[in-house]
């Protein structure tokens, strides 16, 4: 009699016995469920797996679709593999014919090379490098190549070797950065994949056949390509095209960077602390840094009628600390900085706008006082006097302040908030006389070059320690609390980002692997059996390829000191 086990499916709340080693692609059709958009991969006991996974002891299973953030990942890490082994296919191996009905492929070259690099414009940007410039005519091509591999529904195999094997394999086909990244990982195994001989490594789970790819776009991007991939609110569509030009620019400034430094992947990196460089990477990242904020700030001076200063940036950017930064170096500029807090502008609690669950939308633009805002600036602006309201959060009331300011001659209005670069905010103000700047941590390290690290990643790792460290808040919790601080940075920054004057990456080279050694006690304590212990193990996975940095070397003026503590400035 065949043995089973028990697969307790949490999405329709069905216990099922399957097979022991059972895939769950299998299992999936025993449980009745029906998904339109997936299954993609799924929560295994609070742990994500794909679909590949083998089921051999009592399983709580909550399947996963694309309209969540790991379904999502694992669809479009697949389309990444789908477009490397379209472009292996296309300029690795000229001798070969093309397909019938297929163009040949004009000036292929030996070997190309591909990096799956920014995310931008709600896709994300591949470098190809192949020895002249990519054309439409290529993008074309790669397109219809992506498609035909997609339409043979080709099974995607998950292996598993030992390291060396690995290492060996990929040192063969010209994948250094991965030979870089495994072999400083110091790890017994490592998993690869495998589409029709085509083999790569990707961090995280795949699904399981090409023909699961049901949507994506391809279209020529600055000189590169733009990977579309599918909405994850409206899984039918492509995600909007925007024009995202000024943050493509900051993202290719600070590959400028890191090629004077000569780090573009962790295997790069983990190479460099191995060598006893991290002093010299702490060193030129602070001072490459800091001459970005002097850079802003000489050009705020030269816009003379500049009076305000804007800046705004998502949660864990270091908006704070750039801020204060920026006041010495206006400082230096002969500018004397007078800072504002928006969060003074909140209207009475029983005014603020409600969420769709008829809570308090605080991250509302409308939790503002507008009105009072663009009346008080405006008489700034004409020097006159005005008292700043002062905001009680105990008693959810505005209050007088006895705080009166007259902007005096040499002074210029320094305002930090989520909502800076938003029009409406300072919509009657005139606009000749404010000067934005965004800024955030547009992580543009790769943990290899078909696997990139998304800058969000990068951010919740600083929130999670700076939570811990200054506000008690445990590693679950501000996990937990993650989605929703997503959400309103999707509605309220992400869109206005192109309005800024400046964009500012408080991202540096070196900054994961100081993070690594305060984050990962927090993440160990997530407990197994919450939903958030699947995040939590994902970020220590992640984390674990790169060699830590102590944080002693990082100077007290630095960003980083917002989150990890010993900052000169006041807070």
């Amino acid at each position: 009699m065949e043995k089973t086990v028990t697969l307790t499916c949490l999405n329709n709340g069905t216990e099922v016995e399957v097979p022991i080693g059972m895939t769950l692609e299998e299992a999936f059709p025993l449980t009745g469920l029906k998904m339109k958009y997936g299954p993609l991969n799924a929560r295994v006991n609070n742990k994500v797996e794909g679909m590949h996974y083998r089921i051999y002891r009592p399983k709580t299973v909550e399947f996963l679709d694309i309209t969540s953030p790991s379904g999502n990942r694992a669809y479009t890490r697949t389309l990444f593999f789908i477009l490397c082994k379209a472009l292996h296919e296309l300029y690795d191996e000229p001798t070969n014919l093309p397909p019938q009905g297929e163009a040949p492929v004009p000036a292929a070259c030996k070997r190309v090379s591909v990096s799956i690099d920014i995310p931008v414009s709600n896709g994300y940007y591949v470098d190809v490098q192949m020895g002249r410039l990519v054309t439409l005519d290529d993008v074309g091509l790669i397109r219809k190549r992506m498609q035909r591999i997609v339409n043979k529904a080709l099974p995607i195999h998950r292996y598993e070797a030992s390291t060396d094997e690995v290492v060996n394999m990929f040192r063969q086909t010209g994948e250094l950065s991965k030979v870089k990244l495994f072999s400083s990982a110091g790890r017994l195994n490592t998993i690869y994949y495998d589409i029709d001989g085509y083999k790569d490594y990707y961090y995280g789970s795949l699904l399981t056949n090409t023909r699961q790819v049901y949507l994506f776009g391809l279209e020529k991007y600055h000189d590169g390509l733009l990977l579309r991939i599918p909405s994850m609110e409206h899984p039918s569509e492509l995600g909007e095209m925007t024009h995202q030009d000024k943050m493509f620019s900051i993202f290719k400034e600070h590959h400028r960077w890191q090629d004077i430094l000569g780090i573009r992947t962790i295997g790069d990196l983990n190479e460099a602390v191995d060598r006893g460089d991290s002093s010299l990477l702490i060193q030129v990242s602070e001072a490459l840094q800091e001459k970005k904020i002097a850079q802003i700030a000489e050009d705020i001076a030269s816009r003379k009628e500049t009076r305000i200063v804007l800046i705004a940036g998502p949660s864990s950017s270091g908006k704070t600390t750039t801020c204060k930064r920026l006041n010495v170096q206006l400082l230096t500029n002969g500018i004397k900085p007078v800072g504002i807090s928006l969060d003074d502008y909140f209207v009475n609690r029983e005014q603020t706008p409600r969420d769709a669950k008829g809570d308090y939308d605080f991250e509302h633009l409308h939790s503002l006082n507008l009105d009072l805002l663009n009346q008080q600036m405006n008489a700034l602006l004409r020097g006159e006097e005005v008292e700043l309201p002062k905001y009680n959060f105990y008693k959810g009331e505005s209050e007088r302040s006895g705080r009166k300011l007259r902007l005096q001659p040499g002074e210029v209005l320094v305002v930090e908030g989520i909502h800076a670069l938003n029009p409406e905010l300072t919509a009657h103000i005139p606009q000749q006389q404010i000067y934005r700047i965004y800024a955030s941590a547009l992580t543009t390290i790769l943990l290899d070059n078909h696997n990139y690290i998304p800058t969000t990643d990068n951010r919740l790792l600083r929130r999670i320690v700076r939570d811990h460290k200054y506000r008690g808040v445990s590693a679950q919790e501000t996990i937990r609390r993650w989605a929703s601080v997503r959400a309103g940075e999707n509605r309220w920054i992400f869109p206005f980002q192109e309005n800024a004057d400046a964009m500012f990456n408080t991202a540096m080279i070196f900054e994961l692997a100081v993070l690594r050694e305060q984050a990962l006690p927090l993440l160990e304590e997530v407990p197994e059996e919450v939903q958030e212990y699947a995040e939590a193990y994902r970020l220590r996975k992640f984390l674990r390829y790169i060699r830590p940095i102590p944080n002693n070397e990082i100077p007290p003026t630095s960003l980083l000191r917002e989150f990890l503590g010993g900052s000169s400035f006041k807070y």
